[in-house]
């Protein structure tokens, strides 16, 4: 759960300061703009291949590699910003957008790890974490621009700060992860570091490959990994992804924008508009996992879709500020647990997480990369507000295909 907080943390600290890095790079908001999209090319090109580096060096080693890379990446963006050089924030943005997806497959894929051997739904509330870190995060670039200290120094102190707790917890956080190939390209379990489930065969405490254990084909990971692209369910799991990403994103992006100027008040209504939808999120990740406890997985998405769809309803078409923040928070609490919800669904057989929590992921990362520049023109021309009942569509969609979160049998092999 830290991991999923500092996750959070890192991403926002600094992207709630981007006037900050716009006047630092001496660029308009159009350029900004596309520097973001280069960060979304990195992740969209290391989500592609996520699953299969999961699979062939684990999550810990995947880990371990990606917040190294995160060092690197937000070095380049300080001395960027630093110096104005255009060019090495855009290297280190798509550096940085590589080793979030990197981060993101393997402690969703831990996650998951964790909620099945609890034997409950408990992955909404990593989410939960998530969503705090981000309110962090901001908070955090608030004191330091409040305090007048230089998005660079920020950059660097925070960067170092997150480092240093998320390297202290990668061994704990990945005790119960999937790390190692079979030969038919399935992840197997954990070597050491964990206690099996019921029915698991122990390997042994020295972490060393059991005798009986057959040892890896060469390229089983990758086979594995485009394996996941040919499964329907995993495909359609990826839509419910992509629409729950669209509903998040866009609202991140355009939310206080769409209340500044559809109801023509002070942006700081539209900034608590905001944190109105990311609290309804936050709480309903918390309270949520009860309710997929008792109703299942497939009735909470379809009765969360519902929500969100009537929330934008409401607030897109709402003739009043009041009716319209009775939608943020129908909106927030129906996007809140169809992430968690996918994720554990694409994780249902643990000796084929990795690929298919990539695959699915790969789905959202789209939406991140496409939804803010086609909203964007969208709202030069209907407005904000009405803009995001686009995201209507994506939701009935989710709704269509939430049969394909139904809990799945793991296949032959499978712990």
């Amino acid at each position: 759960m830290v991991q999923f907080g500092l996750f959070g943390i890192i991403g926002a600290s600094w992207m709630s300061r981007l006037p900050s890095v716009r006047e630092a790079l001496g660029i308009s908001a159009s350029q900004l703009g596309l520097l973001l999209v280069v960060g979304g090319i990195g992740s969209l090109v290391s989500v592609i291949c996520a699953g299969a580096v999961v699979a062939r060096f684990g999550s810990r080693t995947t880990l371990v590699v990606a917040t190294a890379g995160n060092v690197v990446g937000f070095g380049l963006v300080a001395l960027g910003t630093g110096t104005g050089g255009v060019t090495l924030f855009a290297v280190g943005a798509f550096l940085n957008g590589a080793c979030g997806a990197l981060t993101n497959v393997p402690i969703n894929i831990c996650a998951a790890s964790v909620e099945q051997h609890v034997g409950r739904a408990i992955l909404p509330h990593f989410h939960a974490a998530f969503s705090i870190g981000a309110a962090a995060g901001a908070l955090v670039a608030a004191a330091f621009s409040w305090a007048h200290v230089g998005i660079t120094a920020q950059i660097v102190v925070v960067t170092l700060a997150v480092t240093a707790v998320r390297a202290a917890l990668i061994a704990p956080a990945t005790a119960l992860a999937p790390d190692r190939v079979g030969p038919d390209g399935a992840v197997l379990p954990p070597r050491s570091g964990a206690t099996p489930r019921p029915g698991a065969t122990d390997p042994g405490d020295d972490g060393a490959p059991s005798a009986a254990a057959p040892a890896p084909r060469r390229g089983a990971g990758v086979r594995a990994a485009l394996a996941a692209w040919r499964e329907p369910r995993t495909l359609l799991i990826g839509l419910v992804l992509l629409a729950s990403s669209l509903s998040e994103g866009s609202a991140g992006n355009w939310l206080s924008i769409a209340v500044v100027d559809g109801f023509e008040v002070r942006e700081a209504l539209g900034a608590v508009a905001y944190g109105t939808f990311v609290g309804a999120m936050t709480v309903f990740r918390f309270a949520g996992t009860g309710l997929i406890d008792r109703f299942g997985r497939v009735a909470v998405l379809r009765a969360s879709g519902v929500s969100a769809l009537v929330g934008l309803l409401a607030f897109g078409l709402a003739p009043s500020l009041p009716l319209a923040w009775v939608g943020i928070v129908l909106w927030g609490c129906g996007a809140a647990l169809a992430n968690p919800v996918a994720i554990a669904a694409a994780s249902d057989d643990p000796a084929h997480a990795a690929p298919r929590v990539a695959v699915a992921t790969s789905f959202s990362t789209v939406a991140m990369l496409t939804a803010p520049p086609l909203l964007g023109l969208l709202v030069d021309g209907v407005g904000a507000r009405h803009a995001l009942l686009v995201i209507c569509a994506a939701t009935v969609l989710s709704l269509a295909v939430a049969g394909a979160v139904r809990p799945a049998r793991p296949t032959a092999g499978a712990d």
